[in-house]
């Protein structure tokens, strides 16, 4: 879809951007009707004035008069909500017609006709790689989607994910507080907290990433929002991960939509034995990429997306960066804590991190630095060796 829109400094008017919410809480307009009538007569004043006639040509009778007919007041209420909403500090109401509107968005199939943003709006515009996967994720998926995320948002790429409970939390958790940070996109209204225990983890992102919706306020956490929220996570990214999915999960349709919307697929292996590896062994034999560390994804994405920083931090990961103790970067004080405390036997993450005195997010990036400088390996139970 190729809609085009004049933007000039009216766009930013709330009579104008009245208008558009008038248009899209329409009961039962649904978006795809809404850009069928914004393609064939413009901008929503424009809509919103065209002859009934007209309208019904596009529209059955009960919606072509509702379009022309006033505003009800439960829709005047709507969209004075929605008005107040925007008004507030790091709340954004972004339209098809908005220069601020992601671009990528405006190739998918059925991009939303305008999105409620909380927090960074600049980040919809941003290279970006989504990571997905199960809610119900093992501690070792939620490391590894932590530990991913947060050197893919080192390098400067913004992490998407949809904020659910499991792989997306970790994901969104070891982006946020990087250079790249992080995008949420909700199946809900932007007011409502989803899931409940992701509710400090959306305050953070709304602070130092950004959360989107395309739902109206006061949208409930529907079934079938969800699948339709994917195709906006994989829409906004370049690539997509997959972390830990069963063989029939939502990661998996998130996967396929990227792949019709010509994004790469990257699919994280695992046990032959658990069940949340076979959805990312299935992606496998269907094409997607097998990835082991984030340089398998960095090395398939166009240089220019990423930013002088990225360079700089993957060659901090590089066989040739120093490996002497106590210097800055990833072989740093930590690390030495790290490698003495694995001594010579193998030992897990937790037993590292009482030994170490570090937290999970610290022992974890450490860890990852010190497997790709290939002087610990990870063997199976997230156990960690020494090498050489």
């Amino acid at each position: 879809m190729a809609l085009q829109f004049p933007h000039c400094a009216g766009d930013d008017d709330p009579g104008v951007l009245a208008a558009w919410l008038r248009l899209v809480l329409i009961d039962d307009l649904g978006s795809a009707a809404c850009r069928r009538l914004l393609e064939r007569f413009g901008l929503p004043g424009q809509v919103l004035g065209a002859p009934v006639a007209a309208l019904r040509e596009l529209l059955p009778p009960q919606l072509a008069a509702a379009i022309a007919a006033p505003p009800t007041p439960a829709l005047s209420a709507r969209i004075a909500a929605a008005l107040a909403w925007a008004e507030q500090p790091g709340h954004t109401i972004v339209t098809l017609a908005d220069a601020a509107y992601p671009p990528l968005l405006l190739s998918i199939a059925d991009p939303p006709v305008l999105l409620y943003v909380r927090g960074r709006v600049a980040l919809l515009q941003a290279p970006a790689v989504a990571v997905v996967g199960s809610r119900n994720a093992t501690r070792q998926g939620v490391e590894h989607a932590g530990r991913f995320s947060s050197e893919l948002a080192r390098a400067g790429l913004t992490v998407v994910s949809g904020l659910a409970l499991g792989i997306d939390a970790a994901a969104h958790s070891g982006a946020v507080d990087q250079p790249g940070s992080t995008v949420a996109v909700i199946g809900t209204g932007i007011d409502i907290d989803y899931p409940n225990g992701n509710r400090a983890l959306a305050e953070h992102i709304a602070g130092a990433g950004c959360i989107v919706s395309e739902y109206p306020l006061g949208a409930p956490p529907l079934a079938y929002h969800f699948p339709r929220r994917n195709r906006l996570i994989s829409g906004l990214a370049r690539a997509v991960l997959v972390i830990e999915a069963a063989a029939q999960s939502g990661s998996l349709i998130t996967a396929r939509l990227a792949a019709e919307q010509g994004r790469d697929v990257f699919a994280l292996p695992g046990s032959i034995h658990s069940p949340l590896s076979k959805g990312c062994h299935q992606l496998i034999r269907e094409g997607a990429k097998l990835v082991e560390t984030t340089r398998d994804i960095l090395d398939e994405l166009p240089a220019y997306l990423l930013t002088a920083e990225s360079s700089d931090n993957a060659d901090c990961h590089s066989a040739n960066a120093s490996a002497q103790d106590g210097k800055e970067g990833g072989t740093s004080g930590d690390a030495h804590l790290v490698m003495t405390a694995i001594g010579h036997d193998p030992a897990d993450a937790d037993t590292l991190a009482a030994r170490c005195k570090l937290g999970p997010a610290r022992l974890a990036d450490v860890l990852l630095t010190l497997e790709l400088e290939g002087r610990v390996e990870m063997l199976p139970g997230a156990h960690y060796r020494r090498l050489g």
